[in-house]
């Protein structure tokens, strides 16, 4: 089936609007309001919670901390099962998915590190001179992006994990800004919080601000801020040194302006994680920095290898927190 899939994907007929991945049709899907009226959202089959990770920007790290954050929630227990949360990630970006890379990993989600993962990535045909699908365009306007999208939501099988078990937590990284996609996820399916990344400048909070005015409009609650390279820890550097490169460094601008931005939407700010090397490195791999040998992170990227794993974590635990209490602000 994933084949015959790939090949409608690469072929240069013209490909339905109406079912732009050539699943196999399963049922009457999602239809996008087309009057003024109530919009009925629903939730996402074999999924409990539903995360979305966005920015107003591109660029300033939201697939790393989305991949990164379901890695954190994955080792989370629950108290009520004595089990670890299933989590799951979309890669819901159309157009540039990252997940592939980040995830290393077709019309089922692939599973790695113990993520059940599904991306457009995924689906999209090898390059006969590289083999590779780096540099396959999607070139599709806004109509079938939208049933694309609404393919991506309902139609994988999030079930085939763990022998038929709902996912606890659906992780779905975005795209950045405030387009077709968030605006279909928004508007069809039940999102239970929404983490929003940003990076210290002034052109990053910009957006992120626009993007939240979005979100709220859709009713999609959020539940906090996470700041991305927030500032830098020398790596090589004592704590009890009495030079300044012992000190965090704020390389992009301090924090005051991204937290004053939080303070006036009222929104939390969930953490505010260092520049790591590593982090980068190690998604380039394919495989998220909590995994990496800690010997080995501590040797290349210091005291901030440690405060970034931790830092993490305990955006994790208050997501779901929060997603268990349905206490997000919106």
């Amino acid at each position: 089936m994933l084949a015959n899939n790939l090949r409608r994907l690469s072929t240069t007929s013209v490909v339905k609007h109406e079912n732009p991945l050539g699943l196999p049709q399963r049922g009457v899907p999602p239809q996008m309001p087309r009057r003024a009226g109530p919009i009925v959202k629903r939730g996402i089959p074999n999924v409990r919670k539903v995360l979305a990770v966005a920015s107003g920007k591109g660029g300033v790290g939201k697939s790393t901390i989305a991949v990164n954050l379901a890695f954190s929630l994955s080792m989370l227990q629950d108290p009520l099962t004595s089990s670890r949360l299933r989590v799951g990630v979309l890669d819901l970006d159309i157009f540039g998915p990252s997940v592939p890379t980040l995830m290393v990993g077709a019309l089922r989600p692939l599973v790695n590190h113990g993520l059940p993962t599904m991306s457009m990535g995924y689906l999209l045909p090898r390059s006969a001179e590289t083999d590779s699908t780096d540099d396959t365009p999607v070139v599709w306007r806004g109509l079938m992006v939208q049933k694309a999208v609404q393919q991506l939501l309902f139609d994988v099988d999030w079930s085939l994990y763990q022998s038929g078990g709902a996912l606890d937590v659906l992780v779905v990284d975005m795209p950045p800004g405030t387009g077709d996609v968030p605006l279909t996820l928004g508007q069809l399916v039940k999102v239970d919080g929404a983490v929003i990344v940003s990076t210290p400048q002034d052109v990053s909070l910009a957006d992120v601000r626009k993007g939240i005015a979005m979100l709220r409009k859709v009713s999609v609650p959020i539940t906090g801020l996470v700041l991305n390279n927030s500032h830098y820890v020398c790596p090589s550097c004592s704590s009890s040194s009495t030079s300044i490169h012992a000190h965090p460094q704020y390389l992009f601008g301090p924090p005051d302006r991204f937290r004053a931005t939080a303070a006036r939407l009222g929104i939390p700010v969930l953490a505010e994680l260092p520049l790591v090397p590593g982090v980068s490195a190690a998604g380039d791999r394919g495989i998220p920095y909590g995994l990496v040998e800690r010997g080995k992170r501590e040797e290349d990227d210091g005291r901030g290898s440690e405060e970034w794993v931790r830092t993490m974590a305990d955006v994790a635990e208050t997501v779901w927190e929060s997603l268990k209490g349905d206490s997000t602000t919106s």
